[in-house]
């Protein structure tokens, strides 16, 4: 099981309600994210992309020099990189860092007209991202690749500095046809925001089935979880803060990304929808959020005590999912705080047992 934390690596303060002011943009606060993210149990973090952002990429850089345990879950855009350059990129990082690279494959839609990026229409940049994993993944285990596809061309290519071990987790992300049939083919990781169980339970068998009837050719697809745990010291504690969260965020205006992509990103429609189910649904997944106008892994949330989320993340776990990603702000804050009384309860069977040895 991969336990994982979340660096929103943005430059202007408040991102989803953080209370922080100063720093953000800097190395040091980023720094002090990371460490406290080591420190407090966490395997690594995913770092926050799009464009007007610092560059994903070359924070993961810095932070995984000044860090020693802790792996960066860098996302990376094919259109923003090409395949050869990012491959050469990713194999030094993993090498230079013993193996901590972990990489997320972004496919939706950014501002591609600001780097330039031609291909908008959703089944091609599907197409592409499945030849960019593809020309990657040779190109960590190959010499003199040559690929001549639709989107990328390499002759002859070989990379300097390979991997160290195992090539990084290609972790991926997306929930429409084609975006489905390019997990089962081609990642090794296909990351859920937060839906009910039922629903994941749905998309998981899905995409077991499509992996057979592709012809996967790597090892089995696993499966992880991207959502916010709004954790408090009880129930009633986390239920108060998360509703007065919401009660704030309908006095606010969307998030740009969110608000143009909401009728479009199948992804992030399916979490809108969900209100319309409920306000809580399975035990403590609550689809408020979304409705108020926050969007991504901010749409739902699993509020409640420690043992409340531990005990519906367990849920999701017995269904197959094996990699975690969390998130909550103020995230110095949360990110000791949830280590500390939330790592312990996901690292055994049953929540409401004692952690092993």
């Amino acid at each position: 099981m991969t336990l994982l934390w979340y660096i929103p690596n943005t430059i202007e303060p408040g991102h989803r309600g953080d209370t922080t002011t100063q720093g953000w943009g800097s190395l040091e606060h980023s720094t002090e994210l990371a460490l406290a993210a080591e420190r407090n149990g966490w395997s690594g973090a995913l770092i926050g992309t799009s464009w007007g952002r610092p560059d994903t990429f070359t924070l993961a850089t810095a932070l995984a020099a000044r860090t020693t345990t802790f792996r960066p879950l860098v996302a990376a855009r094919p259109g923003y990189w090409q395949p050869a350059q990012f491959a050469a990129a990713a194999a030094t990082l993993d090498q230079l860092s013993q193996g901590r690279l972990l990489v997320n494959i972004v496919s939706g839609v950014d501002e591609p007209a600001a780097y330039g990026d031609p291909v908008v229409a959703s089944p091609d940049r599907y197409a592409r991202t499945a030849e960019f994993m593809h020309v990657v993944r040779r190109l960590w285990t190959e010499e003199n690749v040559t690929y001549h596809g639709q989107f990328f061309t390499v002759e002859g290519s070989t990379v300097a500095s390979r991997p160290h071990g195992t090539p990084p987790t290609l972790y991926f992300g997306g929930a429409s046809e084609a975006a489905e049939r390019v997990a089962a083919a081609e990642a090794d990781v296909q990351l859920f925001w937060g839906e009910p169980l039922e629903a994941i339970a749905g998309r998981i068998a899905r995409l077991r089935r499509l992996s057979d009837e592709i012809g996967r050719r790597h090892a089995p697809l696993e499966f992880g979880l991207r959502v916010t745990t709004v954790v408090g010291d009880t129930t009633e504690d986390a239920w108060v803060t998360a509703r007065a969260r919401v009660a704030r965020l309908r006095g606010q205006e969307p998030e740009p990304w969110w608000q143009g992509n909401r009728d479009h990103a199948v992804g992030q429609r399916r979490l809108y929808d969900l209100a319309s189910q409920g306000e809580v649904l399975d035990t403590c997944l609550y689809t408020a959020p979304g409705s108020a106008g926050a969007g991504g892994a901010g749409s739902t949330w699993l509020v409640g005590s420690a043992t409340d989320v531990a005990g519906a993340l367990h849920r999701y776990r017995e269904l197959g999912v094996t990699h975690f990603i969390l998130s909550d702000t103020p995230y110095l804050e949360q990110t000791a705080h949830q280590g500390q009384v939330l790592l312990p309860l996901l690292r055994v069977r049953n929540p409401g047992q004692e952690p092993g040895p």
